[in-house]
């Protein structure tokens, strides 16, 4: 029952047109194309910004050079990373929300997460961990436990992981324009992401 309830949900959001017709703000500047993976079994869950340019174009998540970094930061490989039935993915915008004027990406739409995460959660109980990606993703899953800024929140890492479940693994975005941000905290790497990919491991054998 739960599991179809799912893909019904997941389809009905796939469908989705809010931000298209009848948005908060400015409607969506290009056709809707609300991309996430699911599933009743999947016991990890990426929750990430919103869908970039290339996936918007492949509608598949992190189809890039960030998501590469992520897939290294996991010790996963492509079809790893993609099998459903071991991760769901799960952004806070699930369809791209274009660039502003000097070409980043814009935020998250705010239409998406009151009209669909929780709902999605509650169909997903197996959950035991959740990968919060940047700042929007942070703030909704973790609450008035995110600290004042994405480093702070970050640095916190074992007390967040450590909290009952399903718990909340916080990170920064993946993507280039962390570089130098990943080079002034040299214990993401040698701290966080051995527990990370152990964690990984545990939960997609």
């Amino acid at each position: 029952m739960a599991e179809g309830e799912l893909e019904r949900l997941a389809a009905e959001i796939r469908a989705c047109r809010i931000c298209a017709e009848t948005p908060l703000r400015s409607a969506l500047p290009h056709a809707p194309n609300p991309i996430l993976r699911v599933s009743a079994t999947a016991r990890l869950c990426i929750a990430s910004q919103a869908a970039g340019t290339r996936a918007h174009a492949s509608s598949t998540p992190f189809d890039d050079a960030s998501g590469d970094r992520l897939r290294a930061w996991l010790g996963l490989d492509r079809d790893e990373f993609y099998d459903v039935g071991r991760i769901a993915i799960v952004p806070m915008g699930f369809c791209f929300p274009g660039q502003d004027a000097k070409g980043g990406d814009l935020p998250p739409r705010r239409e998406c997460a009151p009209a669909w995460r929780a709902r999605l959660f509650r169909l997903m109980p197996q959950i035991e961990l959740v990968l919060a990606i940047g700042q929007y993703a942070q703030a909704w899953h973790l609450g008035d436990r995110r600290a004042g800024t994405l480093t702070e929140t970050v640095a916190r890492w074992r007390e967040h992981l450590g909290a009952p479940g399903p718990a909340v693994l916080p990170l920064p975005h993946p993507s280039w324009r962390n570089n130098g941000w990943l080079r002034s905290h040299p214990w993401f790497e040698t701290e966080l992401l051995p527990v990370l990919r152990s964690e990984v491991r545990r939960l997609t054998s």
